[in-house]
């Protein structure tokens, strides 16, 4: 069965800087990508950030360009998200995609709020 599980959000401030964590298991193909999804009330779910596993080219929203970096470990099929310079906007649900080339498994959500 295939768990997709994040771990890592919270309350921080304005400028802050928060870790998220991706770790998938009971995948039964190789992955070829991951990324991280994020969602607010009454809107759609928007990319943030994909990495493709096998060389590391990675793909960002306009939005989070130059503070948000995205990284992975394809031995621990884990991705990570390092967020910096938060904005109160970036407040939201931040879900994980773990693509295989037979299936898109998502994880369950973390909620990350910036707020003073």
């Amino acid at each position: 069965q295939v768990q997709v599980v994040e771990s890592g959000g919270g309350l921080v401030q304005p400028g802050g800087s928060l870790r998220l964590s991706c770790a998938a298991s009971g995948i039964r193909y190789s992955i070829y990508a991951m990324g991280w999804y994020r969602q607010t009330p009454g809107k759609q779910r928007e990319l943030v950030a994909t990495i493709i596993t096998a060389g590391g080219k990675t793909n960002y929203a306009d939005s989070v360009k130059g503070r948000f970096t995205i990284s992975s470990d394809n031995a621990k099929n884990t991705v990570y998200l390092q967020m910096n310079n938060l904005k109160p906007e970036d407040t939201a649900d931040y879900y994980c995609r773990v693509d295989t080339f037979q299936a898109r498994d998502w994880g369950q959500g973390t909620q990350v709020t910036v707020s003073s």
